[in-house]
């Protein structure tokens, strides 16, 4: 009798975030426990409303909540097995984990090809493999190819969405925080930008933790998801488990009807705390 398979080694994980706390201006609480995990060369969506605590969360991995005086105060930030809770946003950089922030940010002044420039300033691998990453970025991003001399100010919100993602893979990233990237755009370009993230995950396997208010989206190009409702995660599991789950339905899809305002009025429901420090 032949014995039984081993069973599959578990994901390697790239990002753990064990139990945080933030606070802004040693005031106010903003994240209270919250646990995730992002595994090597997966899609990770935070769900949540606005305000549930996504853009700080992500903020807390990428080192730059110091400057809009906030702090973790309890738990751990790993990255690549090393803590970066501590770390300055360069370091955090350099290490290989960058954030696309919310509302694009590009420097309206130059064009699109001098923005996504500036994402190799760390580099120091050559002017010949710059310029060989441009290309491909082009590739994944056509439309940029057109309006590589355009002011990246007088582009659209979707050219500028593909401009601040190309940036972030100039840099040459481990993982991508992409932070409401559905945000002010047409359902088409949505659903445009969506396709080329999972691209660009599946071909240079880059992990992505994204933060997104559309869930319907965000659930589809997901490996898994953790909803986050005032500064705590309420439920998390494989994308496809959490589309189905009939709270999630309600409360973010608007399938079903019903009187709930929270997922504390669920009854069965049992806040996890899970990968504690």
């Amino acid at each position: 009798m032949n014995p039984a398979p081993a069973p599959p080694p578990a994901a390697e994980t790239i990002l753990a975030v064990n139990n945080i706390e933030v606070i802004y201006d040693r005031v106010i609480l903003v994240l209270k426990g919250v646990s995730l995990r992002v595994p090597r060369g997966g899609i990770v969506a935070l769900l949540g409303a606005n305000g549930a605590g996504k853009t700080t969360t992500l903020k807390a991995i990428s080192g730059l909540l110091r400057a809009e005086r906030g702090e973790v105060t309890k738990g751990s930030i790993a990255f690549n097995g090393e803590r970066i809770d501590a770390s300055a946003p360069d370091d955090v950089v350099r290490r290989g984990c960058i954030q696309v922030m919310e509302g694009r940010h590009c420097f309206g002044h130059l064009t699109i090809e001098e923005n996504l420039l500036t994402g190799a300033f760390t580099r120091r691998d050559g002017r010949a493999a710059i310029r060989r990453d441009l290309e491909a970025i082009y590739d994944y991003f056509p439309k940029l190819a057109g309006r590589r001399l355009s002011m990246a100010g007088y582009t659209s919100g979707g050219e500028q969405q593909m401009c601040a993602i190309g940036r972030a893979m100039m840099s040459k990233p481990r993982m991508i925080l992409l932070d409401e990237p559905s945000m002010g755009l047409a359902p088409q370009v949505v659903e445009e930008i969506f396709a080329i993230v999972r691209d660009l995950n599946v071909k240079e396997g880059v992990s992505f933790l994204l933060a997104e208010q559309n869930t319907s989206i965000a659930l589809r190009h997901a490996d898994q998801g953790y909803i986050l409702e005032n500064g705590r995660v309420v439920m998390d599991g494989e994308a496809a488990a959490l589309r189905d789950n009939e709270d999630v339905k309600e409360f973010y899809l608007g399938v079903s009807g019903g009187d709930r305002r929270s997922f504390r009025d669920v009854k069965h429901y049992k806040r996890r705390k899970r990968w504690l420090a």
